[in-house]
């Protein structure tokens, strides 16, 4: 019964610290977004440069795939039908860069650590993600949000137009403000518990 005490306590505190900062849609962030996740062969200056072309590659035809997908499974659901469109434009830059690297494109479940775009700071955890794994795949990574689609745009959107984007997909302006927020105790507070709850009861 002892060694059970301390585990208790511990939920105990959990439960006393969701009613103080409780979650106002912050599980929503994670079931809203796509990301976008390129692995480079090597850090090597020529795999990196490559790295960067292919993924403006893949940007560009998800671009077309994901034009007028309103929710995240709709755009899931684009991907994965035409994930071999994108699986040769990721190969033909590669051929034409004169490379012979083998690349692999797969649509899943992957962890994610904190990352800022813009504006918006999107804190770790679980998302779903489109990763394409250049050769070895032991070089530097990029990531984006590939839905909505602010890969292109995150570096000079305003914050209005990533705004417009997010509440555009099903964000309200509240859950939006939470990952223009993140960087705030609160919020690290409250994707820490999430991140918990979810660990333990997912």
């Amino acid at each position: 019964m002892k060694k059970l005490l301390p585990a208790f306590i511990v939920f105990m505190s959990l439960i006393l610290i969701l009613v103080y900062f409780p979650v106002h849609g912050e599980e929503k962030i994670y079931d809203t977004v796509l990301r976008l996740h390129v692995i480079a062969n090597s850090d090597s200056d020529e795999d990196q440069a490559l790295k960067l072309k292919v993924r403006d590659a893949v940007v560009r035809q998800s671009e077309v795939l994901l034009d007028g997908c309103t929710t995240r499974d709709q755009a899931a659901e684009r991907i994965q039908k035409h994930r071999d469109s994108i699986l040769f434009a990721a190969e033909s830059v590669i051929r034409n860069e004169g490379y012979n690297y083998p690349v692999t494109v797969t649509l899943g479940l992957e962890d994610y650590p904190e990352k800022t775009y813009d504006s918006c700071c999107f804190p770790s955890g679980e998302y779903l993600s489109l990763r394409v794994c250049i050769g070895e795949a032991a070089g530097e990574n990029w990531w984006c949000v590939l839905f909505p689609p602010l890969c292109l745009s995150a570096a000079k959107a305003e914050r209005k137009s990533n705004e417009d984007a997010f509440v555009a997909v099903g964000l309200n302006k509240d859950q939006y403000g939470i990952i223009t927020q993140t960087e705030k105790t609160t919020y690290k507070v409250r994707f820490k518990i999430l991140e918990v709850f979810q660990g333990t009861f997912g």
